[in-house]
């Protein structure tokens, strides 16, 4: 095995490939629940009654294999298993807590093709697991203490299907909207990316009273994300044109994350939608330190923006678990990444892109204002991203050439822009993020350092 198998949000690969296999996957359920049955033995609950472990999943074909491998690794060390199928990452972290489960798993690989899986685990609260509990199920799985956990007769766990879990996270949804408002009179394009929000979005706004256009919601498993959802924004702007939409909202496969397209067909991104968000909630006393975590990935132009508003901004590590991480230990209640994982923590323990959605509509009901108006609350510098696929994750501070080519553009950019250059820590890529006050020049920059980073360690 690998010497470290959880990335920046759990377990990912190609399907029926290390790390996703279903023998492997197995016993990261045995691990997991080994795991989570000797914290509730050790906290006195052990006795009195078994563990339970939630297991939800996107729409990928290959959910159907991970999610029997992993029920049946749990169910070998005597932990029950509850089976809910497709649900947004979201809705596992919220059922988990809700339905008092030991622990939550989402089989899904978010924004990455349909060939790829993924498992995302949860704890009772409700949040992903801190590193420590990460690297304690990597140490399970490589030491002979599981061998040791094989319960027989009546202490093997049971596996359940739950029927109801969908409308109870639907209802949660639609409570975060203020109850003194609806969306009667908006039209909006929704795509869900023919991922795992397939059902429960549209239900909520239109629940709520919206017209909804709906795109993405034709699941077949080979379809997740394919040229549509968040990763594509430019089709829910487009369609926003179209159909003379007041909003188009673009979520991606495992419903975490959202992108939103105004009225005028002009995409708003992340970092938008959380200075809109942070604007309005520093407005009535609700923004929490008046202080919003985001990334190294957000605009240069976002944190003056927030700046010159009194608003502080913190920047935690890319991915929104380091985000939630950060949220939490400095007591703020607003977060998120540009890419689009917008965290409430009054309302959700994860991103949550129909969250993100319904916020940003509260504030356009509220002011009455369109979102095109509404998202000129920051003036965003030009910014160009890169992604190379590389054979190997080389430390960028041993590639020579490259390091040259990053200090060369530094040098360049001065202190009017910056350059970022990390790797995915879900994909076999490396990204290259140049921000700047021309495009031009940036753009040139950015393709030179990816060219260089190919030519060292690229993967064709």
């Amino acid at each position: 095995m690998a010497a470290k198998l959880f990335g920046t949000d759990g377990v990912r690969g190609t399907a029926n490939e290390y790390p996703m296999t279903g023998e492997l996957v197995m016993q990261i359920g045995r691990a997991t629940a080994h795991l989570f049955r000797t914290q509730l033995e050790k906290r006195g609950g052990g006795k009195k009654r078994k563990p339970k472990i939630l297991i939800g999943k996107d729409t990928r074909l290959s959910g159907y294999m991970v999610e029997m491998a992993l029920a049946s690794g749990i169910c070998s060390v005597g932990v029950d298993v509850l089976l809910i199928g497709p649900m947004p990452t979201p809705g596992i972290a919220f059922l988990t807590q809700s339905m008092r489960c030991d622990a939550g798993i989402q089989i899904s690989a978010s924004h990455n093709p349909f060939a790829d899986n993924g498992i995302k685990i949860f704890s009772a609260d409700g949040f992903k697991l801190p590193d420590a509990q990460e690297a304690e199920i990597e140490r399970l799985l490589h030491s002979k203490e599981l061998e040791k956990c094989r319960p027989t007769g009546d202490s093997v766990g049971k596996a359940f299907r739950i029927d109801d879990a969908l409308g109870r996270y639907i209802v949660q949804l639609k409570n975060v909207f203020p109850k003194d408002l609806d969306l009667t009179g908006f039209r909006i394009v929704l795509d869900c990316a023919n991922g795992a929000a397939y059902k429960a979005a549209p239900a909520v706004f239109e629940e709520l009273g919206a017209e909804v256009i709906r795109k993405g919601v034709s699941p077949t498993g080979l379809n997740i994300n394919d040229k549509c959802g968040a990763l594509y924004p430019e089709n829910v702007a487009a369609a926003a044109l179209e159909y003379r939409a007041d909003i188009g909202i673009a979520l991606d496969g495992d419903g975490d994350r959202v992108i939103l397209a105004d009225e005028n067909g002009e995409i708003v991104d992340g970092d938008q939608i959380m200075a809109i968000c942070a604007l309005d909630m520093k407005s009535k006393n609700q923004l929490s330190l008046n202080t919003i975590v985001a990334t190294p990935m957000s605009n240069l132009g976002f944190e003056i923006g927030m700046q010159k508003a009194g608003i502080q901004v913190v920047r935690a590590q890319v991915g929104d678990r380091y985000v939630v991480e950060a949220m939490r230990q400095g007591g703020y209640g607003l977060g998120g990444e540009q890419s689009g994982h917008i965290v409430f923590l009054e309302h959700a323990t994860t991103g949550d892109g129909v969250v993100g959605a319904l916020k940003v509509l509260e504030v356009m009901r509220r002011s009455k204002k369109p979102l095109s108006e509404l998202k000129r609350c920051v003036d965003l510098m030009p910014q160009v991203r890169e992604d190379v696929k590389v054979a190997r994750k080389e430390p960028i501070h041993n590639l020579k050439d490259v390091v040259a080519e990053i200090s060369a553009a530094e040098k360049t950019l001065g202190q009017k822009g910056r350059v970022l250059v990390r790797y995915s820590g879900t994909e076999s890529i490396a990204r290259v993020m140049v921000e700047g006050e021309d495009l031009r020049q940036i753009q040139s920059l950015s393709k030179k350092i990816a060219v260089t980073i190919f030519k060292a360690i690229g993967q064709a």
